[in-house]
């Protein structure tokens, strides 16, 4: 991944073999493996488990609550551990995928959905976990700022593939894409959005609509190896560079003014003005530094400063 000029990498751990029974040792052991070479190599990784691949709509089985928060409880060491390779968390678990639908245990309800996403909040806590679908987050958290506080996030699967994202923005055969978008719009601002197209759509999955589309939902990350048939019209459509160099957030240095000459014990005033063009905000805690070097360039001293 890294040789490819990736930073980021789409971690699916698969728990089929566990549905009723705890995770063994070496597993975890395994598990801490892949996340020592994924900090060897200077990456992240954006994490989802789930207990098989589909298919829907007869897909395999996933695990029963209780099953499912026993092995929650058992990767918490490993979560906070490694937290510092971990971009972010999808709340997967439930269902087909890990999707948050078609749950072979009865999982498709508002209050055993957020009884688990608790337990990853609590599990990770210093890390933002995405819900699928937009109305499971609303009905959880009706104003988005309450979602963001909670460190609660969307990740879409199907971007741009449909009318409603093939059932991103649906509910009781309502499409909901509209009321959707604008609260996501909001919680965006100060979270992770991040996911995969599916199918292409023109015109909605072309260039101009999929720009502005990310523009709004603060886009920090999309899968580039599926869905192909989009990814083909944005090269041919001119926009593929600008989305890559866009995606995520990208700050650069406009101006600074400072004053040149300190003495012992004085003040050094500095003011930095930064310009982000990328889709994105900073969404994880990034230290600023400010390093001073002597002028012969035989000392040096760092300054962390809070943003």
């Amino acid at each position: 991944v890294r040789i490819t000029g990736n930073t980021l990498v789409h971690l699916n751990i698969y728990l089929n073999d566990y549905r009723e029974s705890d995770l063994p040792k070496e597993l975890l052991d395994g598990l801490q493996t892949n996340f020592d070479d994924i900090r060897e190599a200077g990456i992240k990784a954006i994490i989802r488990f789930a207990y098989n691949e589909g298919p829907y709509p007869d897909t395999q089985p996933d695990a029963s609550k209780s099953q499912i928060l026993i092995h929650i409880e058992q990767l918490t060491p490993l979560l906070q551990t490694n937290a510092d390779v971990i971009a972010w968390v999808e709340a997967g678990f439930i269902g087909a995928w890990g999707e948050w639908h078609t749950s072979t245990n009865g999982l498709d309800n508002i209050q055993d959905k957020q009884e688990i996403l608790n337990a990853i909040l609590a599990a990770i806590p210093n890390r933002y976990v995405q819900v699928r679908y937009p109305a499971n987050i609303i009905e959880m958290y009706p104003n988005p700022e309450d979602a963001a506080k909670a460190r609660v996030a969307h990740h879409n699967d199907c971007f741009l593939s449909s009318n409603t994202d093939v059932g991103t923005y649906e509910r009781d055969g309502e499409i909901t894409i509209e009321r959707d978008q604008t609260y996501l719009a909001e919680l965006t601002r100060f979270t992770p959005m991040s996911g995969e197209t599916c199918a292409p759509n023109p015109p909605r999955s072309e260039c101009t609509s999929a720009i502005q589309e990310m523009e709004m939902l603060h886009f920090s990350a999309i899968n580039e190896a599926y869905h192909k048939g989009i990814l083909r019209s944005w090269e041919d459509g001119g926009c593929l560079d600008e989305i890559t160099k866009r995606m995520g957030y990208r700050l650069s240095l406009t101006s600074s003014d400072f004053n040149e000459q300190v003495l012992p014990g004085g003040v050094l005033s500095l003011t930095v003005d930064l310009q982000n063009t990328g889709f994105a905000s900073v969404i994880n805690e990034r230290p600023l530094l400010v390093v001073i070097v002597a002028k012969d360039g035989a000392s040096r001293h760092e300054v962390k400063l809070e943003i």
